[in-house]
């Protein structure tokens, strides 16, 4: 085919690829990444051994990273403080052009991009503290700078371009040029293997034709990077692909701004792609690749959610702390009140925890000596479930002036506090970058690798009895070692861990000794799982959620310990960091306790036929005596490739 003839769409008009749910899970499974070439702390603890040595003790940026990174955060803090307007931004629902160019001119757009491409080159802790710092202004600033420099292109061609690529394109990214990252579409949203947007080839270019969905920055974007399928053929291994492509080509369309409960400058579209021409030199690594880079990308880019995550509680416990402790009821502050009181207790205690984990999680991606996906992964999932908590606690805290929002607040002569924004901003990160759900499965299918590796072949139907045989021979063998280990640890030691309860200071050792042994019957409770449920395993999706929800409170347990003994042993707060940590653990205990029952006893059968019953319509006389405000139309629009009938609202900012 020349490059001069037009090229169809690969897909019919208004077609889906059919993909069966194995199919979508064999997808999945290829993109991961296979091999564990460094070792991990949270791996190690779903398999029940608690290497402390991995995390403790704290690992310490370098003299001159911590100089780069503090006079950046310096100039940032000013720029802020002078010339970000959070109200004028949730008010107009946009981010003003000047604001954004003076981010530029600061070098915003590069804090992770290396000096010699043009950009600041900060450590991943220092990146996380810039944006914890901005998201707590404006947290739609905090959204844009962080899909710009954590899944769009910067972070793709920094581990998967060639040389050519970093040299044409960092070089922008780290000065001008906003990025945004296109995956997902009107009808595909955590299952890829069902993606419809397509790049066939065509000489030395391809043809890129499809509609992407909630693309972040994509309504101001200069670059964009672009996960499309490439039809497999006899000179093509096809497959998802990623794509580095120009915002402003032709056959490009931003056909719709959309619009959120919260995040309300978040500059985030409907893209479509008609007859899209990208050479191939602007490909990121191989065909069917693409979802591959896109995993090992977020394996630090989820780190960036959990960082403003950790600023929203810093803000929640700075406003729960001088609301409190002036508002007075019953001849008291309200903090005095227990009620109220262990609402707080929650907020720092919590907020500190979550520090712990992003913090050392950063430092481990920045010291690159342990695999850390498992991690970030816990890291995102965890913070931002509690961040809601802690914002939802908020607002109860403050009652009505926390239902009101803040501009009201203002009109009638108080304190303009946000915190309705606030849990509203909140909401996403429990959906984007992957829902709390995909997140859940996500570092299951992790945790169990190791079981999966030597005897996932017993459990597959598809396996010849030979391969059962095989892996059947490697499991005994594995579970021989490995089970034993289980029975006993140090954690049943009095005075194991004995550093971690220096005089004068609550006695945190106690806590990690309850890690050890939790992750021993953590590993046991899994172990038990695969032998009774074996290949309807990946079915228990409660089970399963509740499993990482254990192993989430364990590292964050570990975390805010290593930290607390990481402050009292560099004098910075250590007493009151020892006694977060300790209200920390005991709250997270808690949580433990309740979570390691429901493994067994909860609602899940019951719950899966209450679900039949409704979807089939059983209990449709419960929906009587309401009206439906909803609008009329389909539940998914129509993604049908073809050209766009549409104004282009691209709108990028120079």
């Amino acid at each position: 085919m020349s490059a001069t003839q037009p090229v169809q769409p690969a897909q019919p008009s208004g077609t889906q690829p059919k993909v069966t749910e194995r199919e979508a899970r064999q997808v999945a499974e290829a993109a991961r990444e296979q091999d564990w070439r460094k070792p991990s702390f949270a791996k190690e603890l779903f398999l029940g051994r608690f290497r402390l040595d991995l995390i403790h003790p704290h690992p310490l940026p370098a003299d001159e990273d911590v100089r780069r990174g503090e006079a950046f955060l310096a100039r940032l803090r000013e720029f802020c403080e002078t010339r970000i307007d959070g109200a004028l931004i949730e008010r107009e629902a946009k981010i003003p052009d000047e604001t954004v160019r003076g981010l530029k001119e600061l070098g915003a757009l590069g804090m992770k991009i290396d000096p010699k491409y043009g950009g600041l080159g900060l450590t991943q802790v220092y990146y996380n503290k810039a944006l914890a710092l901005v998201g707590s202004v404006s947290p739609a600033i905090g959204a844009l700078l962080s899909a710009h420099q954590s899944i769009g292109v910067p972070q793709p061609l920094k581990m998967f371009g060639t040389q050519e690529q970093k040299d044409a394109y960092l070089p922008r990214c780290a000065t001008t040029a906003i990025s945004a990252f296109l995956l997902t579409e009107p009808d595909v949203g955590s299952d890829p293997a069902r993606l419809a947007t397509t790049a066939v080839p065509d000489g030395d270019d391809y043809v890129l034709d499809g509609v992407k969905l909630w693309t972040t920055n994509g309504v101001v974007a200069d670059l964009l990077v672009v996960m499309a399928r490439v039809p497999k053929s006899e000179d093509h291994r096809g497959g998802i692909t990623a794509f580095v492509v120009e915002a402003d080509s032709p056959g490009i369309t931003v056909e719709h701004r959309n619009a959120f409960m919260g995040l309300r400058g978040l500059e985030n579209g409907v893209t479509r792609f008609h007859r899209v021409r990208v050479p191939a030199a602007q490909r990121i690594g191989a065909e069917g690749a693409g979802l591959k880079i896109a995993l090992t990308t977020l394996n630090t880019g989820r780190l960036s959610l959990p960082a403003m995550c950790v600023g929203a509680g810093k803000w929640c416990l700075k406003i729960a702390r001088e609301w409190s402790g002036v508002r007075e009821q019953w001849g008291r502050p309200v903090a005095r009140h227990e009620a109220v009181g262990a609402k707080i207790s929650f907020i720092a205690a919590t907020t500190f925890a979550l520090e712990a984990v992003v913090d050392l999680a950063s430092q481990m991606a920045d010291e690159d000596r342990n695999d850390i996906r498992i991690e970030a992964a816990l890291a995102k999932l965890y913070g931002s479930e509690m961040a809601c908590l802690m914002a939802d606690e908020l607002v109860q805290i403050r009652g009505g002036r926390g239902f009101e929002t803040a501009e009201s607040l203002a009109a009638r002569g108080e304190r303009a506090v946000p915190a309705e924004q606030m849990l509203r901003d909140l909401r996403i990160n429990r959906i984007f970058e992957g829902s709390t759900e995909i997140m859940h499965l996500l570092i299951a299918r992790e945790a169990v690798d190791a079981h999966l590796s030597v005897a996932g072949d017993l459990i597959d139907p598809e396996k010849a009895l030979g391969d059962k045989a095989k892996a059947g021979a490697r499991a005994a063998g594995f579970y021989a070692r490995w089970l034993p280990k289980l029975a006993t640890g140090p954690g049943q030691v009095p005075g194991t861990y004995r550093a971690f309860h220096p005089g004068g200071h609550p006695d945190l050792s106690t806590h990690l000794r309850y890690v050890e042994r939790s992750a021993r019957k953590l590993a046991r409770s899994t172990f038990y799982a695969m032998s009774r449920w074996q290949g309807r395993m990946e079915t228990k999706q409660g089970f399963l959620g509740r499993i990482v929800d254990i192993g989430a409170e364990l590292f964050a347990m570990s975390a805010a310990c290593v930290r607390a003994e990481h402050l009292r042993a560099t004098g910075a707060h250590g007493r009151e960091a020892y006694q977060l940590a300790d209200a920390f653990c005991e709250q997270s205990r808690l949580r433990v306790e309740e979570l390691f029952g429901r493994l067994w006893s909860n609602t899940d059968d019951l719950d899966r036929k209450v679900v039949a019953g409704v979807l089939s319509g059983t209990y449709a006389w419960l929906e009587e005596g309401v009206l439906d405000p909803s609008g009329e139309g389909p539940w998914i629009a129509d993604a049908a490739p073809g050209p766009s009938t549409q104004k282009n609202v691209h709108r990028p900012i120079r």
